[in-house]
This record gives C-alpha cells, structure tokens and sequence, in this order.
C-alpha cells in the first residue's frame, strides 16, 4: 500500500504543479484579472479593475502616473476644502475629454480615481457600444457635473455625497459624430437602439465604479447615471442599479 500512497502523493504534486503553472501563465497575459497585479490603464478591463480604481482614493501621485502613462490630457486642480466638502487629488480633463470624447461642459473636474474610471469607461464601453449600436462614434458625452458640497440627495441632514468630494460625475447623454443625440431621460425606456446603448453603457460602468445608479434605482436618477468610487474597502460591497 504504501507505494500506492507515494504514487497518488506524487500525482496529486504534478497536478498541483501543472495548475499553478496554468495560473502564472494565465496571470502573465492577464494580469488585470489577477487581485496582486498593480492596475495598469493600459490593459483591457478585468476581474480587479474596479476595486483597483476605487483604491487610488487618496492616492493622488500615483493616479496622476498611471493617467499620464495611459495618455490621459489632464491637469492637476489644487486642493479644495470647504467645512466637510473639498478635494485633495481632483484632476481636470483638458483638450476634450480622456482621449477622443470630449464633455459638455468642457473641461469636467473630478477626483482622480472617477477620471481614471471614465477614461476605461470611454475606450472599452462607449465607443465600442456606439459602433456596436448605431455605426458612429460618440463625439461629446453631456453631464451634470462632479463637485457639488452637498449631503446625498441635497438633504439638511444625513451622509455627504460622493459629490461632495468630487468622487462621482453624474452623466445625462451623448452625442454621436453624426449628431444624433441620446440621453437618459428622453431614451432610458426606448425600445430601440438608443436604450439598448444606454444599457449596455450602464452595465460597463459597472466594472469600473463602485457606485452605479440610472433610472432604475429610484426617480431621483430619471435623467442621468451617477458613477462615484466610494471607498468601501478592497472587498466592500459595489453598488449596480
């Protein structure tokens, strides 16, 4: 028996080996799936993007770098504060938007963490959505800004808004090359492509932001989707609605 249990030991060790040699290989062309790999805005979006993204709160240097590497246009705004309400590492998009969108209001402010997510978001979930969807490009994506000093839902009293720090951006629509419009309150409910896109745009974000909110969460967000990466921990709970 013995040389029984010394065969199925060894079996069990090359099997063990051959998996962990399957992870490094898969972990070496894939590290944005991998939690231990640093973010890299460069990579497509995997498993551990969003996590990633919402822990560069508070790590302005280290945003600002991997912006910078990615080819993100942007300018670093000094730090705000005003009574609980302010910012510390809040960059401003220049020469339009990440790369090839630019936003209305130009020049949209948010805390570094958001503009990283918007850049991902812009490559890997818009652009491809309105080709996919309509055969056209996204010219300009219209919000309703980043920082507001105000609590959730513009109450006297309660939690502060992610607004309040400029951790969210609120998006109303977009403009294709072609000049069609779509936006969340006139096309949420549509049957057609436009709220397809919407959708589908909604449900990318969500890879990327620890708090996604559209018309679906409550009447509140009838006309616009809200992204903000609220610090919850590297396994807190993410919010998709």
């Amino acid at each position: 028996m013995r040389p029984l249990r010394i065969l199925k030991t060894l079996l069990l060790l090359a099997a063990l080996g051959f998996a962990a040699l399957l992870l490094w290989g898969y972990s070496r062309n894939h590290p944005e799936d991998m939690p231990w790999a640093e973010l890299d805005l460069a990579r497509p979006v995997g498993t551990f993007t969003g996590r990633k993204l919402a822990e560069l709160g508070g790590e302005g240097e280290k945003c600002q770098g991997l912006l910078r590497r990615a080819g993100v246009r942007f300018n670093a705004l000094p730090p705000r504060r005003s009574g609980q309400c302010g910012y510390n590492d809040a960059v401003r998009f220049t020469g339009g938007g990440a790369l090839q969108i630019s936003y209305a209001p130009r020049d949209l402010g948010t805390s570094c963490p958001v503009a990283a997510a918007l850049a991902l978001w812009e490559w890997h979930v818009v652009q491809p959505g309105a080709i996919e969807h309509f055969g056209a490009r996204v010219e300009s994506i219209d919000h309703f800004g980043s920082y507001s000093c105000r609590r959730i839902y513009g109450r006297s009293q309660g939690a502060w808004s992610e607004h309040s720090t400029a951790n969210a951006v609120d998006i109303a629509g977009f403009r294709l090359e072609d000049g069609t419009r779509i936006t969340v309150v006139a096309d949420w409910k549509d049957e057609g492509p436009k709220s397809r896109f919407l959708s589908d745009v909604r449900d990318g974000a969500c890879k990327l932001f620890a708090t996604v909110l559209s018309p679906e969460y409550n009447a509140a967000h009838r006309d616009h989707l809200h992204f903000d990466q609220a610090e919850r921990g590297a396994w807190g709970w993410r919010g998709c609605r």
